[in-house]
Formats: structure tokens, C-alpha cells, sequence
């Protein structure tokens, strides 16, 4: 009667305090209106990469304030730097500034990486 044929499953909350926020910091640092954003997605809305592929800024934003640079990285080469995001934003968010930092921010992370 040891076993009944149930086990403990394994907790499924996601920790975000074990993620590497290097990403976000840099730009904290680098443009203070990222701390702005509501994630809102007035500028997903209006993006025109996001028109046609699986894009979304406001989704990028939330990757790297989270903390998960794995799956940022991958999404920020999609960005056509257009500039629409920023004329839409509620709260004058310079998003143009924010990808350029965050691809400025994975190539010194990719260099320490070496």
C-alpha cells in the first residue's frame, strides 16, 4: 500500500528573480522612458513587421524587462527600425532608442560571452 499511482508533480511557477535582467538594466541606464512603458501595444498595433511576421514590440518590451534574453534575441532582428511604434505611444517611449540599446546590449553580452 505503499503506492497509489500518484506522485507529486513538480511546481510549474516561473521564477523570474533566476533571470539575467543585463538587457534591461542597459537600457534602464541608457533611456530612462523604457521605464515608462504600460505595455500598452499602441505600438504593436501600428508595427508593419508586425503586420507580416510573428513581430510584436510590446511582447519584446515584456521579454526584457522579464528577464528572458533568449527568446528577445531571436524577435529583435525583426524590427525594420520604421519609427511608428513611437509616434502611437501613450507615454512618449522612445521604442526606436530601446531596440537599438537592446541589440547594442546583446552584442557586448555575446563579446563577455567569448
Amino acid at each position: 500500500m505503499d503506492k497509489f499511482g500518484f506522485t507529486i508533480s513538480k511546481g510549474r511557477q516561473i521564477d523570474y528573480d533566476l533571470n539575467d535582467r543585463f538587457i534591461a538594466e542597459y537600457i534602464f541606464e541608457h533611456e530612462p522612458s523604457f521605464r515608462l512603458c504600460i505595455e500598452c501595444g499602441g505600438c504593436s498595433s501600428t508595427c508593419s513587421t508586425g503586420q507580416f511576421t510573428l513581430f510584436s514590440l510590446r511582447e519584446l518590451h515584456i521579454l526584457i524587462k522579464r528577464g528572458e534574453n533568449d527568446k528577445a534575441r531571436q524577435n529583435i532582428r525583426k524590427c525594420m527600425l520604421c519609427g511608428k511604434c513611437m509616434l502611437v505611444c501613450p507615454r512618449g517611449v522612445n521604442t526606436r532608442n530601446v531596440v537599438l540599446l537592446a541589440r547594442q546590449a546583446f552584442q557586448k553580452e555575446n563579446e563577455h560571452a567569448v
